[in-house]
């Protein structure tokens, strides 16, 4: 394994991806204008089926494949990006890498790695990282969501004047501390309707996308 920032990691398993990846590519020959805002990212990215109507004046074009790591999403970049010219990037990925038992450590690697592969074929686009979610699932890791969320904020503000964080960790929270069960499907990982409604006017207010 390659654990340097300036090569995407090489995992034996990314064929696993490949049908979600050719999906994706298929895609995009159906998709007139290239030049909305990328959504990229893992299933929370592309289960999110009223994301057009969400954020329209984002004009979203929805990149997510399912179960995809951050360490994925370094790996199929170019591919998946390669027929696109975005006003701007929107990455949710890092869940699944500490579901399957990464630290928060490596995640924070992989996403310098994303930010050398966005910086590479895209230029100073504008790029938001989305804070990993704290779901009802995985909330027995939630440390280490909180530590890859905090490496990974402090190195966009200290370092990444093209990227900003979008936060929704805290506004998923209930006056408990915990995550807001209604806010996730019966799985207790995925976003519910009301989840995404959360993740609409955060990410609208970040961006200053009109809703």
């Amino acid at each position: 394994m390659e654990n340097g920032i300036n090569k995407p990691v090489k995992f034996a398993r990314m064929f696993w991806y490949e049908d979600e990846v050719k999906r994706l590519e298929a895609a995009s020959k159906q998709i007139p204008d290239k030049r909305g805002t990328i959504f990229y990212g893992s299933s929370t990215i592309r289960l999110w089926d009223s994301l057009s109507a969400d954020l329209p004046a984002l004009n979203p074009v929805n990149l997510g494949f399912g179960g995809s790591t951050l360490a994925a999403c370094v790996w199929f970049f170019n591919r998946i990006m390669q027929d696109y010219q975005p006003k701007q990037l929107i990455v949710y990925a890092g869940d699944n890498d500490l579901g399957d038992g990464r630290h928060p450590e490596e995640v924070y690697i992989f996403f310098k790695q994303l930010v050398v592969v966005a910086q590479e074929r895209f230029g100073n686009l504008p790029c938001y990282f989305i804070s990993l979610k704290p779901s009802p699932t995985r909330w027995n890791i939630a440390e280490q969501f909180k530590s890859a969320n905090q490496l990974i904020s402090t190195e966009i503000t200290t370092r990444l004047p093209n990227w900003q964080y979008i936060n929704l960790f805290a506004d998923m929270l209930g006056a408990d501390g915990k995550p807001k069960r209604e806010l996730f499907l019966d799985d207790g990982l995925h976003l519910s309707k009301l989840g995404y409604a959360v993740w609409k006017t955060i990410i609208a207010e970040k961006t200053g996308a009109q809703l």
